[in-house]
């Protein structure tokens, strides 16, 4: 498995300044577009797609937390033992400049998968990759970022056994 920009979500992982921009969108502007709209318009923002009220609450609560589900205590046990059954490698790649999923906040969440062979990749900036963020992953831009990937695809993961049908 090879991911991007996990983390935690808690904003004791971000910087100061990212961390008050947060609070400010959890505790009045994203309550009060969710009051409005009935749902909340993360597309309004430009930071994904839009959430059912119960995804936004869910994951609100989630985030208070500094590793995620794993401290939530209705949740935690149930959690730890589904994540510790996950067996197959892990890269968790995070860019440096990703202000919501700093390194640290990713491995704050990383910390659950313990039986995976985990490697954790830090994306610096580069002159081929200026800037990612917390989105930039999928921007063509990106584009050297997926190479490694395919290639990381192509030497980690078996094909599946072919089966010969009577």
């Amino acid at each position: 498995m090879y991911v991007f920009a996990t983390g935690a979500g808690w904003r004791g992982w971000m910087t100061r300044r990212e961390s008050m921009r947060v609070n400010l969108l959890w505790n009045a502007i994203l309550p009060a577009l969710t009051f409005f709209k009935g749902y909340t318009p993360m597309s309004m923002l430009g930071m994904g797609e839009d959430l059912p009220y119960g995804v936004y609450k869910q994951w609100r609560q989630w985030c208070k937390y500094p590793h995620y589900f794993f401290d939530d205590p209705i949740v935690s046990e149930k959690m730890q033992e589904k994540f510790a059954q996950i067996k197959v490698p892990i890269v968790a790649a995070n860019a440096v400049d990703d202000l919501w999923a700093l390194p640290k906040s990713r491995d704050a969440f990383m910390q659950g998968y313990t039986n995976a062979d985990l490697t954790l990749l830090d994306i610096p900036l580069t002159a081929s990759l200026p800037k990612i963020g917390h989105m930039g992953y999928f921007r063509a831009s990106a584009q050297p970022l997926w190479e490694n990937v395919l290639s990381w695809i192509e030497t980690t993961m078996t094909p599946p056994l072919a089966v010969t049908l009577p």
